[in-house]
């Protein structure tokens, strides 16, 4: 399974925050917990050379909490502000006042010098689509700002929010990079939602990602679905027959059990998962 999508509105994205880039102070980047690394679009550090960096490791509720912990080490060693985050219950939103102070204190120190007082900070929000920006900037503003959906592609242009006179934030559309040169990242961000479910094969997919759990998280496994396979299949059929996947004539639907088993991961249903460490 070869795994791409670009599609076109991302290159007129990645167009207008390179011009956007010129009017802010700090990127505001949101990667998913559960693959940090891979969620990472590897243009950013490009676009946001000479800016401050913050990372939130968003969705860190879905995500194994030692390996968070990691990830914020690692983050923080490549020079950046890193918070956990989790905008649905709003754990992590008040550190990140602090951590926009702090990555900006160089360009703070030089307003003061200047004489300059009260000029908010301008941060760009960036992240991979269905990461949860808008959900992060309605969460952090507390009202409706930006449209969210639980999809890829929501957000289609640029959109400033003022949300004190400390800082104004400027939400951009998800976008990826043209070619996954590792198909490994294809995966991991199809497992988590960041790729056009209709592009995809879910059940080869859903194979993948039971191979990866059996290995790692079997337990997760045993506790969801009384699963005791060691193999990818059967335990895929056992899925089905537990989420009751059946089709006309005997035998389990192992599409309708590939899509059950999607929305039990990335619900957060088999427990805090993560795919990959620093």
């Amino acid at each position: 399974m070869n795994i791409q999508w670009y599609p076109g509105h991302m290159t007129k994205a990645k167009r207008a925050m390179e011009e956007a880039v010129k009017l802010i102070d700090l990127i505001i980047e949101l990667v998913d917990a559960r693959a940090p690394l891979s969620s990472r679009n590897p243009e950013i550090d490009q676009l946001g050379k000479g800016k401050a960096r913050l990372i939130l490791l968003n969705k860190a509720d879905l995500a194994d909490d030692k390996a968070n912990d990691l990830w914020i080490s690692y983050f923080s060693g490549l020079g950046f502000q890193a918070v956990k985050l989790n905008c649905r219950s709003g754990a992590g939103l008040k550190q990140i006042q602090g951590a926009v102070t702090e990555a900006c204190k160089e360009k703070l120190e030089r307003d003061k010098r200047k004489g300059i007082q009260n000029r908010p900070i301008r941060a760009m929000v960036v992240g991979i689509p269905n990461v949860g920006k808008s959900t992060f900037i309605n969460a952090y503003a507390k009202k409706a700002c930006t449209k969210t959906g639980n999809k890829p592609g929501v957000t289609k242009g640029n959109q400033w929010i003022r949300l004190s006179k400390l800082l104004e934030l400027l939400d951009t559309p998800g976008i990826l990079w043209p070619k996954f040169e590792d198909q490994e990242v294809g995966k991991k961000l199809a497992y988590i939602g960041s790729i056009n479910d209709d592009i995809l094969n879910k059940e080869e997919l859903a194979l993948e990602l039971l191979n990866l759990l059996l290995e790692r998280y079997p337990q997760a496994l045993a506790e969801r679905y009384g699963i005791d396979k060691t193999e990818a299949l059967p335990a895929l059929e056992e899925i089905g027959r537990v989420r009751g996947c059946l089709q006309k004539g005997g035998g389990y639907d192992l599409g309708k059990a590939s899509n059950a088993f999607f929305d039990d991961f990335r619900s957060g249903k088999l427990g805090r998962i993560t795919l990959e460490l620093p």
